[in-house]
């Protein structure tokens, strides 16, 4: 059997199209046929995960049976009326969801060269609705548990690799109603739209940087031997690879998504004109960028408060930056140059928030205009654009690697 990885060459998309035809016309008639989308759901799962990959599907099957017992396990403590809400736990019932992603992402630090078995494509995303599953249940958000509507959420196919990262009652509201027929037509508009943009974005924008662009920069960046302006020319020519291959794949989620009827959110909103870098994280992976927001650095950031950790709001607030894309920057890996993206970031984010109260109190003598804003949007470009090659790995390349020129 042959094994696809998603979105990833024109036949994925043949079996796609042939797919949701009859699901889209359910839809346009006003029903939603949920058992053929559990069917196709798994058809598609079984593409990914199956053929030489079928140990992965192993793990994938392993993954879910173990995270639908212990969030049901902990949704059948948290939602009696009266119940205790003990913190300790919630608290381990979030560890014991995250357990498997942790030994997932250690394993190739203490055995190099190899990946963990329990590992598969898209557990850091499925991990992600788990754990604000299990936050939201502890909050009183939701209600009720249910299994099956649960396990959809989890391994919604057109998302399960790489996102968007949904939201469990959003998905839960679009996946128990059917869109009224004028709403659904424009859904499918919408949805085909961004399927196109998604063609041109991944396969012909990051195509050119990623392979005809990239590999020339970087030889002879490797061959000036130290630094060069074409460290500079690589920083940008990855950062546009990077941006148009993530946002390719996910104009393909969330077009695919649309046509089933379901809005999953998007992920990039022109990310590139980020007046500073806070306004870039509510741009760039924003689905991402919002899950660290309201699961961790909120959560930080009430925790130093109520325990009085800090005497100063702006100190609790700078902290929890830092510590917030810190374990971001752990999470991409356990590598120098992606804990340095974390840390940079976060420091960028403290000085970002200095800058706007001090822009603040000085309003009067500091310009804003149209020039000013372009200024501002260069400058966050720029910022942005060193982060990725931090990001990219070229300078371990570069200065640390044996130099094959």
């Amino acid at each position: 059997m042959r094994w696809y990885i998603p979105y990833g060459n024109p036949t994925y998309f043949i079996w796609l199209t042939l797919a949701i035809i009859p699901l889209m016309i359910g839809l346009l008639y006003g029903r939603r046929f949920r058992g053929y989308q559990t069917v196709i759901s798994l058809f598609f799962l079984i593409l990914t995960f199956g053929g030489p990959n079928w140990k992965t599907g192993i793990s994938l099957i392993g993954y879910l049976v173990y995270q639908m017992i212990l969030v049901g396990l902990y949704s059948h403590y948290r939602q009696p009326k009266g119940s205790p809400n003990k913190g300790w736990i919630f608290i381990t019932a979030v560890v014991l969801a995250i357990i498997p992603l942790v030994i997932v992402k250690l394993t190739p630090l203490f055995t190099p060269g190899r990946q963990s078995i329990i590992g598969f494509m898209g557990i850091s995303y499925i991990t992600f609705k788990v754990v604000q599953t299990i936050m939201e249940t502890r909050d009183g958000m939701i209600k009720e548990f249910h299994p099956v509507l649960f396990g959809q959420f989890l391994l919604f196919f057109p998302t399960i690799s790489s996102g968007p990262i949904d939201r469990y009652r959003r998905f839960e509201a679009d996946y128990a109603k059917v869109p009224v027929r004028d709403d659904y037509l424009n859904m499918i508009q919408t949805g085909v739209r961004y399927v196109f943009q998604g063609f041109l974005y991944k396969f012909i924008l990051a195509y050119y940087f990623g392979t005809v662009l990239m590999p020339q920069i970087q030889m002879r960046a490797l061959m000036a031997h130290g630094f060069s302006w074409n460290i500079v020319a690589y920083m940008y020519a990855y950062s546009m690879d990077l941006f148009f291959d993530f946002a390719g794949y996910s104009l393909f989620a969330v077009g695919i998504s649309y046509l089933m009827g379901i809005k999953t959110p998007m992920n990039f909103n022109q990310p590139f004109k980020s007046k500073n870098i806070k306004d870039f994280w509510n741009r760039w992976h924003m689905t991402l960028s919002f899950w660290f927001r309201d699961y961790i650095f909120m959560r930080l950031v009430f925790f130093c408060m109520k325990h009085h950790i800090f005497k100063s709001r702006t100190t609790t607030a700078n902290v929890c930056y830092v510590i917030n894309m810190l374990i971001m920057g752990f999470w991409h890996g356990e590598t120098w140059f992606y804990i340095t993206y974390g840390l940079y970031h976060g420091f960028a984010m403290v000085i970002n928030d200095t800058w706007l109260r001090f822009k603040k109190k000085h309003q009067k003598y500091i310009p804003h205009n149209k020039f000013t804003e372009l200024f501002s949007i260069f400058l966050t470009f720029n910022v942005v654009c060193f982060s990725f090659l931090i990001f990219s790995g070229f300078l371990n390349t570069l200065f640390f690697a044996p130099n094959p020129y």
